[in-house]
């Protein structure tokens, strides 16, 4: 009888400890998609000849709430994509990228939003002689985001199951190189996927966070640098350097506002004020103008896990000279490493007209 209750206390043991780690459970799935280029600017108008195809393969990791962060966003999956399209333009050619994804749920997780940031191969860049109308494509190397919102059911038969959905899959060079114009698919995608394991899935854990997220007014410095260039051709690319000082303020356990002041010190403005100095007399440009450029900005930031999502709005209270207008806007990711030095990667740009990724390093004090 002894022996007998010592056994089902250690299956006990192995049982609970079991259930204390997380089973890195997967799934693989598959789509394929038809669409069209949608036309955001005229100038790429004689690209949009037939409707785009491709296929979207993605591994995604499952969560159960074994961390903090996964119960709050209702136990997101985690993952990459891989994304070959067919442009169906001689000029685009065709694109490969690969992609870092968080697939998010809602409606008893029937309903599934997926969104994908990488970088994509073109096979059919802009070249001045062999492919002067490729517009699009500056470089063969291009920052591309993809959404997905997908009506998904899995294992309907022993693992397998289906999705159906819409997505859009954005492909630039954020003006590392002109031209830029850049393209928006909007597509229809179906597909299936498979659970690996799904007998093994545990049960969602409840989210028992009694952490108080109230904090004080925290102090952030950050420098951000790249390159780019001007739209116009050839004019060359040029590094940029931007000082930035923020204050922001936690709200709760997702969310904190921002707000700052940015100094920007973009060399290929430098160099354009020259050239339309020098090439187009009629635009009365002396070529002495300032080209450096003071912002203030308001912005949100959505904490995940050590990740983050920033965005931001700006205005530019000294602007010498006139550049896209006076209003920008920032998005992009933020990674902490520890309490207080973080990492980003950001897309500037003016409305939809990008004007450069910043690669940054700050604290947060």
């Amino acid at each position: 009888m002894r022996h007998s209750i010592f056994y089902l206390l250690c299956l006990y043991c192995v049982y609970a400890v079991a259930q204390d780690q997380d089973p890195k459970l997967f799934s693989l799935d598959a789509n394929v998609f038809y669409g069209t280029i949608l036309e955001h600017n005229p100038d790429i108008s004689h690209l949009i000849t037939e409707h785009p195809s491709g296929l979207i393969l993605s591994y995604n990791r499952k969560t159960f709430g074994f961390e903090e962060w996964e119960s709050r966003y209702n136990y997101p999956d985690w993952g990459m994509s891989f994304v070959y399209q067919d442009m169906k333009n001689t000029y685009l050619g065709e694109n490969y990228g690969l992609y870092a994804h968080y697939n998010f749920y809602f409606f008893k997780r029937h309903l599934q939003f997926r969104v994908a940031q990488g970088i994509a191969y073109n096979t059919n860049p802009y070249d001045k002689v062999d492919n002067f109308r490729n517009n699009a494509y500056g470089s063969d190397l291009l920052s591309s985001t993809y959404i997905m919102l997908n009506y998904k059911k899995e294992n309907l038969f022993k693992g397998f199951g289906i999705q159906a959905g819409i997505s859009v899959v954005h492909y630039s060079n954020a003006n590392f190189k002109a031209p830029n114009t850049s393209t928006n698919t909007f597509a229809f995608n179906v597909g299936t996927n498979y659970v690996f394991d799904q007998d093994e899935s545990p049960e969602f854990l409840p989210n028992d966070d009694q952490k108080s997220y109230k904090e004080r007014i925290k102090y952030n410095l950050a420098f951000r640098s790249g390159i780019n260039e001007s739209d116009i051709i050839d004019t060359g690319r040029y590094p940029f350097y931007i000082l930035s000082a923020y204050a922001d303020k936690r709200l709760g356990r997702k969310s904190a506002v921002q707000l700052g002041a940015d100094v920007f010190f973009s060399t290929f403005l430098k160099e354009l004020i020259y050239f339309y100095s020098v090439a187009f007399p009629e635009l009365n440009v002396s070529g002495d103008e300032d080209w450096k450029r003071v912002g203030v900005f308001v912005g949100h930031e959505l904490f995940v896990n050590k990740m983050s999502v920033i965005t931001q709005l700006g205005y530019y209270v000294y602007y010498p000279y006139d550049f896209e207008g006076q209003v920008y806007n920032r998005i992009g990711l933020k990674r902490y490493l520890g309490d207080k030095i973080f990492g980003a990667i950001t897309l500037k740009s003016h409305g939809a007209k990008a004007e450069a990724v910043e690669f940054g390093i700050g604290i947060r004090l």
